[in-house]
């Protein structure tokens, strides 16, 4: 079968090409979350092209009404039928450009540059053209994929996979889920969890000559700080005990003052300052304890008299899958059938959204083409032979775990 696949889908790099170059060329940026709308239209337009149905659910507008413009839409495409359902899942939104040019698709022989190539316009393309394989090669299922295309992945999946999570949309009679993350060639299996915080702490203002008559509230903000670097010291002793790839760390993490910044001249009492806490939790923690201990934290600093607030703006839930389930035994197969190497299975250093997954008991992993170190980057990139292969992959992974 993987010959077969293979067979149809290598002639098709071109096809694939346009494909990307088209959803590239449409500024999918997050923040703040543009062009959603037009981006949805051309996915539903090309998956109908390949004969496949869509449904699609609108986050609600202020109001609680549906979104009429789309501004926020998830599509979800279906092949086969029955109720075991695998689901291919993907985020068409992207990290904002450091040019205008990344969204003109440029093309170099078996290359794509532009923002989104990578992270992830091609991975969709590889699922979307899995099965448009398999439905072109006769290929009959025990059950059904389902493609979930969604938005705001970027900036936490508010209006995106948590909303369907939410709502029971998400993961329904799923056996599995595959993520077409740009995972460097290995399979993520599992991922550290997030909280972001970013603390105000407040003064009062006064000339440096009458600072008795002020508060500085850079100095209560270090002791704010001491007390969290106490944590620090403590947490990161931690280790987990999944694979992790060689520029990681097994060590949980907790960084400060990724942003930081406060006052308004130097002979000014500073009546403001901030910075952010970025706490990443490895999945052998509970994320409800390790969340709490930051916030009591902070609670304390305020029962001893530091006027400080805070905003949590991003978190995640830590997520791993066992490596032996048959779902990731069914990919890694597929890998080595395509590639001729088994994977390696490692932990993402960063979230993913197998966690939305992973929270129903469904197993979950990322693989997808593309490197995880030209994401983001200014050069971002995919190679369209490796869009093919994990076009191929994907295909007999599903072939494996539908009974085909």
């Amino acid at each position: 079968m993987a010959e077969r696949l293979l067979a149809w889908l290598e002639p098709r790099e071109d096809e694939m090409a346009a494909l990307l170059a088209e959803l590239v060329g449409v500024p999918t940026e997050n923040p703040p979350g543009r062009n959603y709308q037009a981006c949805a239209s051309l996915l539903e337009r090309k998956l109908c092209d390949a004969g496949l149905t869509s449904e699609k659910h609108l986050f609600p507008a202020p109001g609680g009404m549906p979104d009429a413009s789309g501004d926020a839409t998830t599509l979800v495409s279906t092949f086969g039928s029955g109720q075991p359902t695998l689901y291919f899942h993907g985020h068409y939104d992207v990290v904002p450009a450091q040019a205008p040019e990344q969204f003109q698709a440029l093309r170099k022989e078996h290359f794509i540059f532009g923002r989104g190539s990578c992270d992830m316009k091609g991975g969709i393309v590889s699922m979307l053209y899995a099965m448009h394989a398999l439905r072109e090669c006769g290929v009959e299922l025990n059950g059904k994929i389902a493609l979930a295309l969604v938005p705001d992945e970027e900036t936490g999946g508010a209006r995106g996979s948590a909303w369907l999570a939410d709502r029971g949309l998400l993961g329904r009679d799923g056996i599995g889920m595959l993520l077409a993350e740009p995972t460097s060639g290995v399979v993520w299996n599992a991922n550290r969890g997030a909280i972001s915080l970013r603390i105000n702490v407040r003064g009062k203002s006064a000339h440096v000559g009458l600072q008795h008559r002020g508060e500085n509230a850079f100095e209560q903000m270090a002791r704010v700080a001491e007390r969290l670097l106490e944590l620090k010291r403590e947490v990161e002793q931690r280790q987990t005990s999944y694979e992790i790839g060689a520029e990681q760390t097994r060590n949980s993490i907790l960084m400060l003052g990724g942003e930081s910044g406060g006052g308004t001249n130097f002979n000014v009492v500073p009546e403001q300052c901030w910075f952010t806490i970025d706490r990443r939790i490895n999945p052998e923690e509970s994320f409800d304890v390790e969340r709490d201990r930051l916030i009591n934290l902070l609670e304390g600093c305020q029962r001893d008299g530091i006027r400080l607030g805070w905003e949590i703006f991003q978190e995640g839930q830590a997520a791993g899958c066992s490596e032996d389930d048959k779902l990731g035994q069914a990919l890694a197969q597929s890998v080595k059938a395509i590639t001729g190497e088994a994977p390696q299975f490692e932990m993402c250093p960063g979230l993913l959204e197998i966690r939305f997954y992973a929270a129903r008991g469904i197993p979950s992993y990322a693989y997808g083409p593309g490197l995880l170190s030209v994401a983001h980057g200014p050069n971002e990139y995919v190679d369209l032979r490796k869009v093919r292969d994990c076009a191929a992959i994907y295909a007999l992974t599903a072939i494996e775990m539908l009974n085909a």
